[in-house]
């Protein structure tokens, strides 16, 4: 009786697996593998709900200017005002007298 491919293919598998999973590296291989994607899953789930609460965000902050008068303008931020600079030749009484002399 002759066994089709795909059957020799899924009993290597099998074979391969069960070998995999007596020897201590592979075995902690796939135990690493299955934590990193139960990991990646948990990250996924965490990103799609904060991008849930950016659009409740967003539609918060829509009711919100609209609650105001819906003038949408920011407060303006305190502008840092520097002294003026002082002229080269006032600065140096010194160097005036130098030249002349």
């Amino acid at each position: 009786m002759g066994r089709n491919p795909l059957t020799q293919l899924a009993s290597l598998g099998e074979d391969v697996i069960g070998k995999a999973s007596q020897n201590p590296t592979a075995s902690r291989f796939l135990q690493g593998a299955v934590q990193l994607r139960d990991r990646v899953d948990d990250l996924s789930k965490r990103v799609r709900g904060l991008e849930q609460m950016e659009k409740q965000i967003a539609e918060l902050e829509k009711r919100v200017a609209k609650l105001e008068g819906g003038t949408g303008r920011k407060p303006a931020a305190a502008s840092k005002t520097t002294p003026a600079k002082p002229k080269p030749d006032a600065a140096k009484p010194d160097a005036a007298k130098k030249e002349t002399s």
